[in-house]
C-alpha cells in the first residue's frame, strides 16, 4: 500500500511560480509511475504531467514549456514545478501513482489547492 501527500499549493498572482511536493510512504516507489493531474470546480479531471521510474517526462498540451516535473527517489519525493501562471491553472492538484506495468493509476493524494489570481 502506497500513501500520497501533496503539499506546496497556494495562492499565487498571474506570472508567478509555485512549487508542488507528492512524498510516498508505505514502501518505495522508485519503479513507479507518479503522475500530476489537477481538476477545477465543475470540470473533469485532466492530466498535467507524469514521470517514468527511469525519468521520462510526459506533458500535457496545457502546461508544456511552463511546468517541469521531476523525482527524487531517495526522499520518495516528485516534484512539479509550475512558472507563468495563469488564471485558469486554479484547481486542486493531486498526485497519483501506478505501477510501471499497469495502465490505471492506483494510488492517489488528497490534493492541494492552486490559486492563480491578481
Amino acid at each position: 500500500q502506497v500513501q500520497l501527500a501533496e503539499s506546496g499549493g497556494g495562492l499565487v498572482q498571474p506570472g508567478g511560480s509555485l512549487r508542488l511536493s507528492c512524498v510516498a510512504s508505505g514502501r518505495t516507489f522508485d519503479s513507479y509511475v507518479v503522475g500530476w493531474f489537477r481538476q477545477a470546480p465543475g470540470t473533469e479531471r485532466s492530466f498535467v504531467a507524469a514521470i517514468s521510474w527511469s525519468g521520462g517526462e510526459y506533458y500535457g498540451d496545457s502546461v508544456k514549456g511552463r511546468f517541469t516535473i521531476a523525482r527524487d527517489n531517495a526522499k520518495n519525493t516528485v516534484y512539479l514545478q509550475m512558472n507563468s501562471l495563469k488564471s485558469e491553472d486554479t484547481a486542486v492538484y493531486l498526485c497519483a501513482g501506478r505501477p510501471a506495468e499497469r495502465t490505471g493509476y492506483e494510488y492517489w493524494g488528497q490534493g492541494t489547492q492552486v490559486t492563480v489570481s491578481s
